[in-house]
């Protein structure tokens, strides 16, 4: 797996995550939209620490600097 995710890519993902589960534990999140963004949550944060978004190599997009 060649990384294809760059570093301003990781940290929205990773912020967004983080909302996601800061409006589930504030009560604003419920039900299966609660799930369903929690589960959206943890893709975010593995493939942030992964550096590599499955959904974006069959399109080619890479957002992470070129060498």
């Amino acid at each position: 797996m060649k990384p294809n995710i760059g570093t301003t890519d990781k940290a929205v993902r990773i912020i967004a995550a983080l909302a996601i589960v800061g409006l589930y534990f504030a009560g604003i999140l419920s039900g299966t939209v609660a799930i369903v963004l929690l589960v959206l949550a943890g893709v975010f944060i593995l493939t942030s620490f992964m550096s590599f978004c499955p959904l974006y190599y069959p399109f080619g997009i890479s957002t992470k600097k070129k060498d």
